[in-house]
């Protein structure tokens, strides 16, 4: 029987692949300086909010502006939260089969936390951009969801494949 640890299923790689795409995405959103931070954050809130607040486009310019000020800084923390989550279970799944209390569970949550901490400290190194602690727990946060996630996939798939009695 070929061992769990060294099989890559067709999953697997995918899994595998898309942590590849989160990390890039990660660090290319924190290679932007503050100003263009500022801009993508408001490009996507504009777009957002233009969808479930209809009468936005009819808003003078001014208050657009205030709006998107405003949602600023819930977007950008969502935005971390977020795509650390998608990190925390991509890393998840890449990791294969195991029990939730595992060193295998534990090893995802450690490399989404150094990573969080290398994106940290390479904003810092960003024009206008800092890195912050609080940064590194709300992405912790978020890559702890995404592997809650994975390991309740997980188990629903054991429990669906299971053989029943």
């Amino acid at each position: 029987m070929q061992s769990t640890s060294t099989h890559f299923s067709p999953l697997r790689i995918l899994c595998i692949l898309m942590t590849i795409v989160c990390m890039t995405a990660i660090f290319m959103f924190s290679t932007e300086d503050a100003e263009e931070s500022t801009d993508t954050s408001g490009s996507v809130i504009e777009a957002v909010v233009s969808v479930i607040m209809p009468k936005y486009s009819t808003m003078q310019e001014n208050e657009q502006q205030q709006l998107v000020e405003k949602l600023q800084h819930l977007a950008r923390k969502t935005a971390h939260f977020t795509i650390y989550l998608a990190l925390g279970f991509f890393a998840s799944g890449a990791i294969g089969r195991r029990r939730a209390l595992s060193r295998k569970s534990g090893a995802a949550l450690g490399f989404c936390f150094l990573y969080a901490c290398s994106d940290e400290l390479h904003q810092h190194f960003v024009p206008g951009r800092s890195g912050q602690f609080t940064d590194v727990l709300l992405d912790s946060t978020g890559a702890f969801f995404g592997i809650l996630i994975s390991l309740g996939l997980l188990y629903l798939t054991r429990k669906k494949t299971a053989p029943q009695s």
